[in-house]
């Protein structure tokens, strides 16, 4: 499955690095790209939606709260 976004291979490099490292300090464990990669397809495919629908929230959240702000000044 193709992911919802797409990431700059010089982005998907660092990442799996990243992920590569987490493996590497915290669980001493050494994962290679393909696993690695495997991983951060998996976070893209997966979590990131939850991430991204969050944040989305979270604007609208705040943007609602700015616009009742500006309201209140016609009252």
């Amino acid at each position: 499955m193709k992911p919802k976004f797409d990431l700059s291979k010089e982005q998907k490099d660092e990442m799996i690095g990243l992920i590569q490292g987490y493996f590497e300090k915290e669980r001493d464990e050494q994962l290679g790209e393909l696993a690695a990669g495997m991983l951060l397809e998996f976070f893209m495919n997966e979590l990131a939606p939850m991430f991204y629908n969050i944040g989305v929230e979270d604007s609208h959240a705040f943007i609602s709260a700015k616009l009742e702000d500006i309201f209140e000044i016609q009252k």
